[in-house]
């Protein structure tokens, strides 16, 4: 029984590397590529309108309601210490630094990463990738180079309006529905909350791109079985991506913080 473990867990680990080692090599042509020999701009701004625009509506509500919702659970805490004006110090950290970059790579990645691996993978699975071979195009090229570069781009973005939703819904739902006063709520917000905490955001953003559009594509890329491999695709590109992302937010939180 412990021989047959061992064995499994070895089968495991095997596999994880040479996941690891395959989406490197992905990784490293990616960026040869991309900054050698890029595909026309009409294929990124394709991209850039599907990754950025078609999601700014969701990653919106959602710092929008964070925000909206940290503003109230702090203030009912702290107005029982009589230290309500801090709420502001709370919601801008909080946005800037943790749940801005990370509920909007966790929001991108449900959604584009998914449609990355579904495209990907269905394109795959109907032979469309071996026909780009035998046209002399590289599929990395082709497909993953504008759909990285989108990401790396807009992703960013993307973090920087989800903060600033969420930290105007933090300040009308402090100061205009709980009667937290407004000058103690922005002279702390702008006292404790600089350009230091946004950039920390914003980096973090930049990894988590990286792992939507590099899972999502690898995904896509590795899909066998047809339809039904074109669904576990996408379900494992959304549960390694959010999973990745929450590990590799740990990480940044110590190295920045």
């Amino acid at each position: 029984m412990i021989m047959r473990f061992l064995s499994f867990f070895e089968y495991k680990l095997l596999a994880l590397i040479r996941h690891l080692g395959s989406i490197t090599m992905m990784f490293i042509d990616t960026l040869l590529y991309s900054a050698t020999n890029p595909p026309r701009r009409s294929i990124i701004y394709e991209q850039m309108y599907k990754i950025g625009v078609l999601s700014s509506p969701v990653v919106l509500i959602t710092g929008a309601a964070t925000g909206m919702i940290i503003a109230i659970q702090t203030y009912y805490q702290l107005h029982q210490l009589t230290i309500e004006s801090v709420v502001g110090i709370i919601v801008g950290l909080s946005m800037t630094n943790e749940l801005g970059p990370v509920l909007t790579g966790l929001m991108v990645a449900g959604r584009v990463g998914a449609a990355m691996s579904a495209e990907l993978g269905t394109m795959k699975v109907t032979e469309q990738v071996d026909a780009l071979y035998t046209l002399a195009t590289s599929p990395t090229k082709y497909l993953i180079v504008p759909r990285f570069i989108a990401s790396i781009l807009l992703i960013p973005i993307l973090t920087i309006c989800s903060i600033f939703v969420g930290i105007v819904g933090g300040y009308l739902v402090g100061v205009k529905m709980l009667g937290i006063n407004s000058v103690f709520f922005l002279k702390n917000l702008r006292q404790y909350t600089d350009v230091s905490d946004l950039c920390n955001g914003i980096i973090k953003s930049l990894f988590f791109a990286l792992i939507v559009v590099m899972v999502g594509c690898y995904k896509g890329f590795t899909t066998e079985g047809g339809a039904e491999g074109v669904g576990k695709s996408t379900t494992d590109s959304v549960v390694i991506s959010c999973i990745t992302i929450l590990i590799v937010d740990f990480f940044l939180s110590i190295v920045l913080f």
